[in-house]
């Protein structure tokens, strides 16, 4: 199972068999590279996990751990914190994680950050449960069949991805974004959920009375009962004042930054030509003495959006060390069945190959690479918010995906439902994203793609402190004059006017249907003899797919190529010549 991980760690290998489990952990040194190791140990409790508890400094000095130290790994304040508090010290925790902890009372518990960030996958068996951070791992060990869940494919034809615990595969779930479940006897028994926006419901009620008149008088009440893990942020303005508002804004932005950009080794941040890296890039840049360096990914196709100009723009204003990589058809055909290696758990998003080139390009010059992800989903970025407050006769429409079969869309509108009412009709597609999109197409998009190289993302804006402050914002401060991330885009005009915050944006697209075309009709000849396909679609629909519909071309050929990989086991190499013949 290890063994299939290890580019996720290419450090090395660790494996310990305890009376009742056998734990194997593939290390990405980062923090304490030397004494970092995992399986760690402390307190009589054992961890091993995926991903950075950031808040390790502010554990360790506000629990007195200093002296019980024995190394400067972010995991090790957790041993201590749960010998004293048992399981409420997941909750003290400030970062992005999947993790497995054996205590010395005997109890085990697998743990996931509430946003999701981290992939953790389970599957109960009859010699007890297993656990991994891909799904590759349970094939490499024989210890399931690979057997598709038809009705997650159906998700991931309709949405580009699959929704909640489920997965492309039959008998294989994830742990849900901030689960904590006990594990006995090779069962998990209980388990909770740390809601992403535990707050959410005591400051719904609020917002909506301050709400969309534009006052800010009463923002100091919309302060949130957030667990505080590390050091807080500054008070909410007390008078409500838009200048105060951005100053607050900016204190959570740069302390999330801060706490990001701990590592022992290099790092720097994926810039596009959008506002929410830009927002990165300019607190990454007055927090280093020098320069960031910054990967931009753009696209040599014509009439293919291209961000370059506008990222390098940024860059030369924030001086920061700025390298360009290009995306070009030749690309698309090799990177094609790598991203669909990659992705085990499948996303059709075609967000995943810029991605995966700027991996690429980023390995050998950084470990860490700082992103975007999550701006849209606080701050309320996306065209579809703003689409969902208007009224029907101005063109307004719910912010639910367009074209779903009838039971992918109840099954989404069950996924997307908020647990507790009360929220503004902003927060509730916000929160839509947040439940659905964000974990399963964006998250894990950036997982596999930079883990694939052994990168690791992280997200300044899915920060708790983060959230607290964007969640209970009113609406008016989102949304305002057309423009959603108001607020965002109000404090980037001072501190970066370089980024263009009020320009139209440009919108991110691939043009993977301009390189499809051409060879669309050999595709529609061979696509249908994929078996997954013939059972998902069907020969002669798939082959009409191909050949009338741009929209439907790229997330059937990608789940085709996915297909032959995973179910099949064809060379990544070989999946694609199967199904577009010799590029």
């Amino acid at each position: 199972m290890i063994g299939a991980l290890q580019h996720r760690g290419p450090d090395g290998i660790r494996i310990e068999e305890q009376a009742a489990a056998a734990l194997a952990h593939a290390r990405l040194s980062i923090i304490d590279l030397e004494g970092g190791w995992q399986p760690l140990h402390a307190a009589g409790a054992t961890v091993i996990g995926n991903g950075e508890i950031y808040n390790y400094v502010e554990l360790a000095r506000d629990h007195d751990l200093g002296e019980v130290l024995a190394t400067g790994s972010d995991f090790e304040p957790l041993l201590h914190l749960y010998a004293r508090e048992g399981e409420a010290a997941f909750d003290r925790l400030r970062g992005m994680y999947a993790l497995c902890l054996v205590g010395a009372d005997g109890r085990t518990w697998l743990a996931r950050d509430p946003f999701g960030i981290k992939p953790l996958y389970v599957m109960e068996h009859a010699g007890g449960l297993a656990f991994a951070s891909e799904p590759r791992a349970f094939f490499a060990a024989r210890a399931m069949q690979r057997s598709l869940d038809e009705g997650a494919a159906r998700e991931l034809l309709d949405l580009n991805y699959v929704l909640g615990q489920r997965t492309a595969f039959q008998g294989l779930r994830r742990l849900a974004p901030g689960e904590v479940a006990e594990v006995r006897d090779g069962r998990i028994v209980s388990g909770r959920r740390r809601p992403s926006l535990p707050f959410m419901g005591r400051v719904a009620s609020e917002a909506r009375r301050v709400g969309n008149s534009g006052s800010s008088s009463n923002l100091d009440a919309l302060a949130p009962d957030f667990p505080a893990p590390a050091a807080s942020p500054p008070a909410p303005p007390q008078k409500g004042r838009d200048g105060d508002l951005l100053a607050h804004l900016d204190a959570v932005l740069e302390d999330s930054v801060r706490v990001h950009q701990r590592s022992d080794v290099p790092y720097g941040l994926f810039l596009s030509g959008g506002i929410d890296s830009a927002a990165i890039a300019t607190l990454m840049a007055r927090l280093n003495s020098r320069p960031v360096t910054a990967f931009t990914c753009g696209f040599e196709a014509a009439g293919a959006a291209d961000e370059r100009t506008q990222a390098e723009r940024v860059a030369r204003a924030l001086d920061l060390d700025w390298r360009e990589t290009r995306f070009e058809e030749a690309d698309f055909w090799r990177i094609l069945p790598q991203v669909a290696w990659a992705l085990d758990d499948p996303t059709a998003d075609y967000a995943t190959l810029p991605t995966y080139k700027l991996a690429e390009a980023a390995k050998g010059t950084l470990t860490v690479v700082l992103t975007g992800e999550g701006g849209d989903e606080l701050f309320a970025g996306y065209g579809r918010y703003r689409r969902a407050l208007r009224p029907a006769w101005l063109g307004g429409r719910p912010a639910e995906p367009r074209g779903a079969r009838a039971e992918v869309l109840t099954a989404w509108r069950a996924a997307a439902r908020p647990p507790l009412p009360g929220l503004t009709p902003l927060q509730q597609a916000q929160w839509a994203d947040i439940a659905t999109w964000l974990p399963n197409d964006l998250l894990l998009k950036l997982d596999r793609c930079l883990m694939a190289h052994g990168l690791e993302g992280r997200t300044p804006f899915l920060d708790p402190q983060v959230a607290a402050f964007a969640w209970p914002l009113p609406d008016w401060f989102k949304v305002r004059g057309g423009y959603g991330k108001w607020i965002l885009r109000k404090w980037l005009e001072r501190a970066c006017p370089a980024a263009a915050p009020w320009a139209k944006k440009q919108g991110f697209t691939v043009p993977v249907d301009a390189w499809i075309a051409p060879r669309a009709e050999d595709i529609a000849g061979r696509i249908g003899q994929v078996e997954a396909v013939r059972r998902l679609v069907g020969e002669d629909e798939a082959a009409a797919r191909m050949r009338t519909s741009g929209a439907q071309r790229w997330p059937l050929l990608f789940f085709a190529v996915w297909a032959l990989i995973h179910l099949e086991e064809a060379a990544p190499a070989d999946a694609l010549s199967a199904i577009v013949g010799q590029i």
